[in-house]
């Protein structure tokens, strides 16, 4: 799957409009080599996905009885998941999660690279533009949940007048969008909010942390919402739900 991913497969098989041989997916996914690209390598990999329902195959038009070299690979419902241009795609998360610097996670996170994940991508461009990719990429998943029609907490915001988001504001953006008399909050640390994007409606602030379920229900009581619920949703992210005394 990972490699599916860093050599953009899916997107390769999207942009032919349809299926596609293993030669025309070596020759998108490695274009500047000089050598030629181990093509049994390639069709193992993409045999493996095919039997995990990642990846399609059929026959080519050729009616050779050799599956292995002629088949034409297509989408699946899982694979589109991938889509680095889709709007829900899980792409940069999946690369984010099978890094190098956040494979080991929690505790051994730190004793790998002496100072926690946060810490980490405060001094870490690179891999903080990462993190911030990969947990962008569930916005559409998690507003859609929110803003949909019928949902019972989507309905909430009519009468808000401020709202306090973090990360990259990408969430908050797309409430204020569908809320304009909302003003948007985007309250997290300082590295964060030095590169992210301006959202019309919104404004950065630096300061913040992440607390965990235990810290939210003493912090939510203290000001007021002694009362919470989390509700799930098909994404890493839960929403929260909260209600007064």
């Amino acid at each position: 799957m990972l490699s599916s991913a860093e050599l953009r497969i899916p997107d390769i098989i999207n942009s032919h409009e349809g299926p596609v041989s293993l030669s025309q997916i070596a020759a998108a996914a490695i274009p500047d080599t000089s050598s030629s690209p181990d093509i049994s390598c390639l069709a193992g990999i993409m045999s493996l996905l095919v039997r995990r329902n990642i990846f399609t195959a059929q026959p080519s038009s050729d009616g050779s009885g050799d599956t292995s070299s002629t088949s034409l690979y297509g989408l699946t419902h899982s694979s589109r998941w991938l889509l680095s241009e889709d709007q829900l795609t899980v792409a940069p998360l999946l690369l984010m999660d099978t890094s190098a610097a956040s494979k080991e996670g929690g505790i051994a996170f730190e004793k790998a690279n002496g100072r926690e994940i946060w810490d980490f991508a405060s001094q870490n461009q690179e891999f903080n533009k990462l993190l911030n990719g990969g947990m962008a990429c569930t916005v559409k998943i998690v507003m859609n949940a929110i803003l949909s029609a019928g949902t019972d907490f989507g309905d909430g915001f009519g009468c808000l007048g401020s709202l306090v988001g973090g990360g990259t504001g990408a969430v908050l953006s797309e409430i204020v969008k569908s809320h304009p008399h909302i003003k948007g909050i985007n309250f997290d640390l300082p590295h964060v909010v030095a590169t992210v994007p301006a959202y019309p409606g919104v404004s950065h602030v630096g300061g913040g942390k992440e607390r965990t379920e235990t810290e939210w229900k003493k912090i939510l009581k203290e000001g007021g919402f002694p009362r919470h619920k989390i509700i799930k949703i098909p994404a890493l992210p839960s929403i929260i739900e909260v209600y007064p005394e």
